[in-house]
């Protein structure tokens, strides 16, 4: 019989309210909910927060192609301990993963060497729209389709390719949008008045709300037309948000948003401290869009809550505003990040464990995981909420070494993790052994 661990008098976060009790795990899953349960060996969570694993519904891992940045395998690491117990990976790595064989590698090779749970999405590019409708539902969570020139070559721009994505898709449309006239415009606009020098605070005029707003859109506009299930990632402005329907409950939605932790957490005023470190795509804008996006948290217009993790070397990040690369690498400090907003008091703990582990399962329909149930999964995180700890050189687990977080202090810090009901974090260090992942392929009710 399985070993069991039972989690005692643990602050259980869990759909939508904080109950104290105990939950037991045997083998892989969470077994019972209780008081006064029995177990091998018994966890004293008294004081603590046990919330499910969080699940990332955007990352990049950079395996293959681009692994002096990240692999698999750190950034799975640097995602126990941040929490995230389940990650959908990016296909804009090297090569690109435009064909379904190209996609399996990805699949076989998180299966050696990941520590937590994982998803790859398919890419769609201008030529390869009978690979895209090869994908199954069942086993890959979607398929991104880059609606901006954000990965060079994978710009999805063709009118008659993108009709086809919307309307046939086999799977959610995920889309990165921002339109590419107007950003190429702007940027014309800056070299004529600056040169090669052009400041970093001009990112988000060039990369524009405006720009933002006819993409995403646009991509409704294509989805109401074709009846497609519709994913818009990275929402960074507040005119996008009236796109949204927070009235709705989730699963009557055919287009849904996400919202991530550097546009809830940083603004344009950053630039003057942070630089290049900060750069994305979409750019950080103003707090009056970052505000706007932390409200349309709480009324439902925004789903979920993403990192975006996007890995560059220090070396790269440290270039002139057209030599650095835009991405930054969160996926250890999104959760830390939220539950600071909880300490803030911009939203509350119920909340953050909603955006970022119920809606995320219930959007993606994620077989048996997202919720602590009898039965599910025992993707299980556990989180001291008053232990003050600061991010340093020595204590981030990517690959890149650096945060842009560094220097700063959190007040809540995850001492456990545990994946499929293994444990792989416990506060300090990564658990897992040479050749032995406790990480699976997350499969799809669809």
């Amino acid at each position: 019989m399985s070993k069991s661990t039972l989690f005692k008098n643990a602050h259980i976060v869990n759909e939508g309210q904080v109950t104290v009790g105990d939950v037991l795990v045997v083998g892989d899953r969470i077994s019972k909910l209780g008081k006064g349960l029995e177990g091998d060996e018994v966890i004293d969570a008294s004081g603590f927060w046990l919330m499910p694993g969080i699940i990332d519904d955007q990352v990049h891992f950079r395996e293959p192609g681009l692994t002096h940045k990240a692999d698999l395998s750190t950034e799975s690491k640097a995602a126990a301990a941040g929490g995230v117990t389940s990650f959908m990976e990016m296909p804009n790595t090297v090569p690109q993963a435009l064909t379904q064989r190209l996609l399996e590698d990805k699949y076989e090779r998180a299966a050696e060497v990941s520590a937590v749970n994982y998803s790859f999405f398919m890419g769609a590019s201008n030529n390869n729209l009978d690979e895209v409708l090869k994908t199954d539902p069942k086993r890959v969570c979607g398929v991104k389709v880059f609606m901006g020139s954000s990965t060079g070559d994978m710009l999805v721009d063709e009118k008659t390719v993108l009709e086809g994505i919307f309307k046939e898709s086999p799977t959610i449309v995920a889309t990165h949008c921002e339109e590419e006239a107007v950003v190429r415009a702007n940027m014309a606009a800056a070299k004529e008045r600056w040169g090669e020098h052009v400041p970093i605070d001009q990112h988000p005029i060039i990369r524009s709300a405006e720009a933002c707003y006819q993409s995403s859109s646009k991509a409704v506009e294509l989805a109401t037309k074709h009846g497609a299930r519709l994913h818009i990632l990275h929402i960074s402005t507040s005119r996008e948000l009236d796109l949204f329907d927070g009235n709705k409950p989730l699963k009557e939605k055919k287009i849904t948003s996400e919202a991530c932790i550097h546009h809830l957490w940083f603004t344009d005023a950053d630039y003057a401290d942070k630089g290049t470190y900060i750069k994305w795509n979409p750019a950080v804008k103003a707090q009056s869009d970052r505000d706007a996006i932390r409200a349309a948290l709480l009324d439902g217009r925004i789903d979920v809550i993403a990192t975006d993790h996007a890995p560059h070397t220090i070396e790269e990040k440290s270039n002139s505003y057209f030599k650095a690369p835009s991405g930054g690498p969160l996926v250890q400090h999104g959760l830390p990040a939220m539950l600071e907003m909880v300490h803030q008091g911009h939203i509350s703990v119920e909340k953050v464990i909603d955006l970022m582990c119920h809606r995320v399962a219930e959007l993606f329909e994620i077989k048996d995981r997202g919720y602590i149930r009898e039965g599910y999964k025992a993707d299980l995180v556990l989180v001291n909420p008053n232990a003050n700890w600061t991010v340093t050189g020595e204590n981030i687990l990517y690959k890149c070494g650096w945060s842009p977080f560094n220097g700063y202090e959190f007040k809540s810090h995850v001492v456990g993790t545990w994946v499929n009901g293994t444990r792989v974090w416990d506060g300090v260090n990564i658990l897992t052994e040479a050749g032995k992942h406790a990480g699976e392929r997350l499969e799809f009710n669809r």
